[in-house]
């Protein structure tokens, strides 16, 4: 199911920029200086599109959402869930925070995860991170950030963790888009390992969980790892292995043996 979403046609996707096309404000400056008055304007020839071609979309809207789909990602501007997967409104259930954490004190993505497989009943959980990724890229650096340093932390403790094999790698973007890939696998391990997750498959759900990563250079999603209730409990631990080989090889250095001071679990 997830792969028949990544092969959609041009032709779908089109489909779905063309019912979400709105008046163009001119060149990239004027987008900056858009009021609200602009965006309810938008709002409007935006809704008028899509009643044109479909006129009962709204209607139909209206009475339930039954998404297939949970997706967990980073509130970056750029990654649009629906946009990227070619979904339309009703067919994503979505949580956003910055770096795509989860993290087991947050009740908000928490509750987001329980209303999401034990009321809506998707089918798959997707926690999707990006390359270039701001608080990713505030993690590696210690750059401050304010209160968001605290939030962060969680993904600075993925990088203590790999300290030596990111910092093996010679460009800032290569080790930035490493530990964006780590990010991905560790917080859908997290998923993997609420009570929620736990306790849906040990009731017989079959419910799917894809980490993936997104190319903001090229528009293209890439499945990191994949986790049911069949996985087994190493699988986190070969990905990350996996992730930083070919991080390695990519940047044409040879893989260190594992040490003590540097897990890749």
């Amino acid at each position: 199911m997830l792969r028949s979403v990544f092969t959609r046609s041009a032709a779908v996707a089109a489909s779905q920029v063309a019912l979400t096309q709105v008046r163009s404000h001119g060149n990239q400056s004027c987008c900056n200086n858009r009021s609200m008055a602009d965006l309810l304007e938008m709002n409007k020839e935006w809704a008028a599109t899509i009643s044109s071609k479909r006129p009962d979309f709204f209607k139909d809207l209206a009475q339930q959402q039954t998404p297939e789909f949970l997706w967990i990602g980073c509130s970056d501007s750029r990654v649009p869930a629906n946009q990227i997967v070619g979904l339309e409104p009703g067919e994503v259930f979505v949580h956003r925070n910055i770096a795509n954490v989860v993290v087991p004190s947050d009740l908000n993505c928490l509750s987001v995860l329980q209303f999401a497989i034990e009321h809506l009943k998707v089918r798959h959980v997707i926690v999707c991170g990006h390359y270039n990724c701001g608080g990713v890229r505030a993690a590696l650096t210690d750059t401050r950030l304010g209160l968001a340093d605290n939030w962060t932390r969680h993904v600075r403790d993925i990088y203590r963790r790999h300290t030596r094999r990111i910092d093996r790698i010679p460009t800032d973007e290569g080790r930035l888009d490493l530990l964006c890939e780590l990010n991905v696998v560790q917080q859908l391990h997290n998923v993997a390992e609420t009570t929620i997750v736990r306790n849906a498959w040990a009731a017989g759900s079959e419910i799917q969980l894809h980490g993936l990563v997104y190319g903001l250079a090229d528009g293209i999603l890439h499945q990191l790892i994949h986790l049911d209730k069949d996985s087994a409990p190493y699988t986190t631990e070969m990905t990350a292995r996996r992730l930083i080989q070919n991080a390695h090889a990519k940047a044409g250095i040879k893989s260190a043996a594992p040490s003590s001071g540097d897990s890749t679990a």
